[in-house]
């Protein structure tokens, strides 16, 4: 597979999606005090195909019923990732409140274009802990979020991921891309909170190099000294936790390939997790096609989809990306609330 990456590296490299953060971030936050947490808004302007895969035992979520293949609804209008857990399902109610302004949604009167009704399923992480545990992303935080919904965004200890840990370091928001050789683009956007560790104990290294190897993310070996340190960090000293995300393709793919896109991707949190899904995560991946991509998909038997091969290098990117994400979300990650970041520990 190609694995080169789009110009930005991004979800947004797949044409049609935006991305918007908010966030409240005391400079003096610790475990228990001042504002310590946001939300994540995946937006898609004109809506996208979208499903959904819940793998972890304690997810908290909203509207994922509704994407299931079977189910009527066929597009989202956006996907919100926040933390707060499950109070935090409330900011969902502020990125609908920014879409029925701006008209998006079903339109349910043709004779009145302002009554919408906006599809906004959303997926939380808990990050209660850390800052004050009174201090949730409310209404107000999704509707920001929405508003600034752009190409460009950060990455890092910012929106979803201030609050985040990963095992025993700084978690935080990660993003990739992948171009396939058919001109079709594969990307995920992942925020990183998981229970299980990030990086292997013997070598300093992220788990999710192990497809591409090092040198990709311009990594090496730690230093005896270094990995003293950093194994001796405390473990995670809380039973919820949760990695959530968003992949996504330019490709047109109907509800069931992405429900097979959004399945997929879970290898790559798998790859990059030690444990993945466990009984402390809600791990859960939303997947989006937006079909802005022209493919001409090889001839295939009558008994198979006429997208198959396509749909298989889709899904196969999507890991990739999952797992780059994870990386990329713990490189960039800062220390918040005296929890060190892998840059803290094993600095490049």
């Amino acid at each position: 597979m190609n694995a080169q990456a789009g110009p930005r590296n991004s979800l947004t490299d797949v044409t049609g999606l935006l991305v918007g953060h908010q966030h409240a971030l005391d400079p003096d936050a610790t475990l228990g005090s001042g504002a310590a947490t946001g939300c994540t808004v995946v937006h898609a302007p004109g809506g996208a195909i979208a499903a959904v895969d819940v793998r972890g035992g304690g997810p908290g979520t909203r509207e994922t019923d509704l994407l299931d293949p079977g189910n009527t609804v066929r597009q989202v209008n956006s996907i919100l990732l926040t933390g707060g857990s499950a109070y935090g399902l409330a900011a969902a109610d502020g990125v609908m409140r920014w879409l029925e302004e701006h008209r998006e949604g079903i339109p349910m009167d043709p004779a009145d274009p302002s009554r919408v009704v906006p599809i906004v399923p959303a997926a939380v992480i808990f990050d209660l802990p850390v800052g004050d545990w009174g201090i949730r992303p409310t209404a107000d935080f999704g509707f920001l979020a929405a508003e600034a919904a752009a190409v460009e965004f950060e990455r890092g200890s910012v929106g979803a991921g201030v609050g985040a840990r990963a095992g025993s370091i700084k978690g935080g928001v990660g993003t990739a891309s992948v171009v396939l050789g058919a001109g079709i683009t594969v990307s995920a956007l992942i925020v990183a909170n998981p229970v299980g560790s990030v990086f292997d104990p013997r070598t300093g290294l992220p788990w999710g190099v192990g497809t591409d190897g090092p040198e990709h993310f311009g990594l090496h070996p730690a230093t005896p000294d270094q990995l003293a340190a950093a194994n001796a960090l405390p473990v995670k000293g809380t039973v919820l936790n949760t990695t959530i995300g968003v992949v996504a393709t330019d490709a047109p793919l109907d509800p069931a390939g992405c429900q097979r896109m959004a399945a997929t991707a879970h290898d790559g949190l798998a790859r990059a997790i030690r444990p993945a899904h466990s009984p402390l995560d809600g791990d859960t991946l939303f997947a989006l096609a937006t079909g802005t991509a022209e493919i001409t998909a090889p001839p295939m038997p009558p008994a198979f989809p006429a997208e198959l091969l396509v749909l298989d290098a889709v899904c196969t990117a999507a890991a990739v990306c999952v797992e780059r994400a994870i990386v990329d979300a713990i490189l960039s990650a800062r220390s918040v609330a005296g929890i060190p970041a892998y840059s803290d520990l094993f600095p490049r």
